[in-house]
């Protein structure tokens, strides 16, 4: 049976701290905590799960931070958290089964991270990660912000287990702060991924016009990432958004599958496009062919996970009901109503169209037309 060896990098994590570790210590053979200098009851709280607490000086590097925690690991495998993860207990129980029947000889074991919910607990938002690496292999972390585990070989396991992203405070202001002081120097110039990332904080400080020049300087340049191309086409289509050139919005989706297959979150965004234009029949074709794609296996980038659930049926709901064709808005109301069964807005489309259909499947009401989920329902962005 494998080992596992917990390493985080903490600072001032009182508030979310054991709540971490109460959902995975016991699972764990062993926890390094390193810390970067915190003030508050950070390293008693560690103390209390018999961590290994080790200082590191912050030097505004993420990337050197989590080497060094590694390099605590005894243990034949590495896990790493950050404070504000969890583990849920269906996701425990996974753990612990895949601890008990992992083979020793896998480097590297992926799995899901799970960033924003809905209000029905379900999973919104989610990305892959190398969650768990086997220590001999030495693998290493790159990048002083938005750092990233570099596994490019060795034998990998992509497990059905989840972390938990339960996030507390924002982090924009430090990171844009890094790239500033390590990244933006007189003479510097940002390229490939430091490029990327710069401009996603762009778009956290609103700073969308901004963030659309690095974004186009970042997809004209050579590169070998397609999920990260991907990526900024999809953040590109969320700036046109704010700034309101939606043609622009449009193309940059349409652009972005030069470098893949289609993906349901892209389809819904393209649909939300044609809806938006008051055409009808071609969102009803985009949200239609999201729901015949299944999600990407392999990919390590972002997803919208809704887009493979409710979100769809939602807006399938709504453009149907514009097309005057009421019983498959109620069919996809029902669909929708699966994932969200308590959600107030589809709860009164049910009534509505229930009355609608009673008197005739032609007539429609004024005032009756569907209304878009809570959560996100009127827009849909990767």
């Amino acid at each position: 049976m494998i080992t596992i060896s917990l390493c985080m990098i903490v600072k001032n994590e009182e508030g979310v701290l054991a709540r971490c570790l109460d959902s995975v210590a016991d699972l764990m053979d062993e926890i390094n905590i390193v810390d970067t200098g915190s003030t508050d009851s950070t390293k008693e709280i560690a103390a209390k799960y018999n961590a290994r607490i080790f200082d590191f000086e912050w030097i505004d590097d993420f990337a050197a931070a989590r080497n060094f925690s590694f390099d605590q690991a005894t243990c034949s495998h590495i896990m790493w958290l950050d404070a504000d993860d969890i583990l849920k207990e269906k996701d425990r129980k996974l753990l612990r089964e895949l601890k008990e029947e992992m083979p020793e000889d896998i480097d590297s074991i992926i799995m899901e991270y799970h960033l924003a919910f809905d209000k029905a607990g379900n999973a919104a938002a989610g990305a892959r990660r190398n969650r768990i690496v086997r220590r001999e292999k030495g693998y290493r972390w790159h990048s002083p912000i938005h750092e990233f585990l570099d596994v490019r070989e060795g034998k990998l396991f992509i497990s059905e287990a989840a972390v938990s992203h339960e996030r507390m405070g924002d982090h924009s202001s430090r990171n844009m702060e890094i790239f500033k002081k390590k990244l933006l120097g007189a003479s510097a110039e940002l390229e490939g991924r430091s490029l990327f990332y710069y401009a996603n904080e762009l778009v956290d400080q609103q700073m969308y016009a901004e963030a659309v020049e690095h974004y186009e300087r970042f997809v004209s340049s050579p590169g070998d990432s397609p999920e990260d191309r991907v990526f900024a086409y999809s953040k590109l289509a969320e700036c046109y958004h704010h700034l309101g050139q939606l043609d622009h919005k449009l193309q940059s989706l349409l652009l972005s599958l030069q470098y893949d297959k289609p993906r349901a979150d892209f389809c819904c965004s393209i649909g939300y496009c044609f809806e938006g234009k008051g055409n009808y029949p071609a969102a009803v074709h985009w949200y239609e062919t999201a729901l015949t794609l299944p999600k990407p296996k392999f990919h390590m980038g972002l997803l919208n996970l809704v887009c493979w659930t409710w979100m769809p049926h939602v807006q399938l709901c709504i453009c149907y009901a514009r097309l005057g064709e009421l019983e498959k808005a109620y069919e996809h109301n029902e669909k929708a109503l699966h994932y969200l069964p308590a959600d107030e807005n589809l709860l009164d489309n049910k009534v509505r169209l229930e009355e609608a259909l009673g008197l005739s499947e032609a007539k429609q009401a004024g005032g009756d037309e569907p209304a878009a989920a809570e959560d996100g329902g009127s827009e849909t962005t990767c």
